[in-house]
């Protein structure tokens, strides 16, 4: 006779109330955890548990994500090192390799557009959408005041209402007319100042014009927050010109193709997100206001731009949304990010962004360079056999050994790593 048990639910009563130990005893009998399981999520590394614990809700733990840095940063004629937090092999190694190529020459060179985000109001059931755009444009002072009143602090350092814009959006459901309060948000990154002031302000758009209000929310694709980098790589220091024209090439197949550009792409954001996330800001902030950017005139295309100078040498460029900032959330909370911040020595959000642009940069140079010559495995295989090594049972000495015998071999897979192991214990 076949015993049926039910299976556990996911309906736990009370779990945001538990406390951290009593929440991994619950996780462990729905997943079947065991002793060691339940010891490794107690160990919350760096990050205290009670900081954990209010940083995000129902937290049964902490993941740890390897912290590298960034040597031979060259910025605006001042040298930095770079934290970087990432789990992916070559990314650190990429930065380091590209900045060395060009340090002789400079560096980067980096400036900022500005510090304004965007907070976005939906209006909707307006009869007279384009009558109603211009009454909201002529109380632009009314909505000014609004808007600062609800943040007297980044008033007093500087920031709080810049302008407005109002435009009629023709939709499915009909036409809506859509509110844009521009709002310099100075060394934050700016999501909980421009909501609120969004939301403050709905109400009073509503009765003026006889519509509705829907969204209230800041946009992602922060276009007045431009973070911008540029460098020059000589034709010498990187391979001569058979190696420049075809970085050229690959540069222009990801400007022209979408499929080569969302590659393309991750690679730069494989180096922007590392910095960001070290730093305690919003990687997926940063990422949807990438994304959206490269494809403002209709085709996703490359988030650089690669030419040729007149002296020959290789010009690289990256203008790119940088909602980042260094006041609020995890940047002030987490002791990592705070450490983070510390050796990179910044002063403002600006110089952060700009920082940032550079690294992304530096790693699209890098993985140019590595697609028009030796291709992008070798790099990065060669650091991956390491993992593989460990994930076979390697220590010590053992995973270099077996990580170059696989390197060697062309074939960096488990099956060898763990036949090579039983050999090398065998000895």
């Amino acid at each position: 006779m076949t015993t049926h048990t039910t299976p556990p639910s996911s309906r736990i009563s009370g779990f945001h109330k538990l406390d951290v130990p009593a929440r991994i005893d619950a996780v462990a009998h729905f997943a079947g955890l065991d002793e060691a399981d339940k010891a490794h999520l107690l160990n919350t590394g760096n990050l205290p548990l009670e900081l954990a614990s209010h940083l995000i809700e129902n937290v049964i733990g902490t993941m740890n994500i390897p912290i590298g840095i960034a040597t031979n940063m060259k910025i605006n004629g001042r040298d930095r090192l770079t934290p970087m937090a990432t789990e992916e092999s070559s990314v650190v190694a990429a930065v380091c390799n590209a900045a060395r190529q060009c340090y002789d020459q400079g560096g980067f060179i980096t400036s900022m557009s500005g510090t304004e985000m965007i907070a976005q109001i939906q209006l909707t059931h307006v009869r007279d959408p384009q009558n109603a755009r211009i009454s909201i444009l002529e109380r632009k002072e009314a909505i000014r005041a609004l808007c600062d009143a609800c943040d007297p602090v980044l008033v007093k350092f500087g920031g709080g209402f810049r302008d407005l814009e109002v435009r009629v959006l023709e939709t499915r459901g009909g036409p809506m007319v859509i509110i844009h309060l521009i709002v310099d948000t100075r060394d934050a990154m700016g999501a909980n100042a421009v909501n609120t002031m969004a939301e403050k302000i709905a109400p009073e758009i509503a009765a003026w014009t006889g519509g509705r209000t829907n969204l209230r929310i800041l946009s992602n694709l922060a276009d007045r927050r431009l973070a911008r980098a540029r460098c020059v790589w000589r034709t010498a220091d990187i391979g001569g010109g058979e190696v420049r024209d075809a970085m050229l090439a690959a540069y222009q197949f990801a400007e022209a193709d979408p499929y080569r550009a969302a590659t393309h792409n991750k690679g730069i954001m494989n180096g922007i997100s590392a910095v960001v996330l070290v730093t305690g800001n919003d990687t997926r902030a940063v990422e949807a206001g990438a994304h959206a950017y490269a494809s403002r005139n209709g085709h996703y295309r490359s988030l650089t731009n690669w030419e040729i100078t007149n002296d020959g040498d290789l010009a690289g460029s990256i203008e790119i949304p940088m909602a980042v900032g260094l006041i609020g959330g995890a940047t002030k909370l987490h002791p990592t990010a705070k450490a983070a911040l510390k050796i990179l020595d910044v002063g403002s959000a600006s110089e952060l962004a700009q920082i940032v642009a550079a690294v992304g940069l530096a790693q699209n140079f890098s993985a140019l360079k590595a697609l028009a010559t030796f291709g992008v495995q070798k790099g990065h295989m060669a650091l991956h056999a390491h993992n593989i090594a460990m994930m076979a049972g390697a220590t010590g000495d053992e995973i270099d050994r077996i990580a170059k015998v696989l390197v060697a071999e062309g074939a960096v897979r488990l099956d060898r790593a763990e036949t090579e192991l039983k050999l090398l214990r065998s000895k």
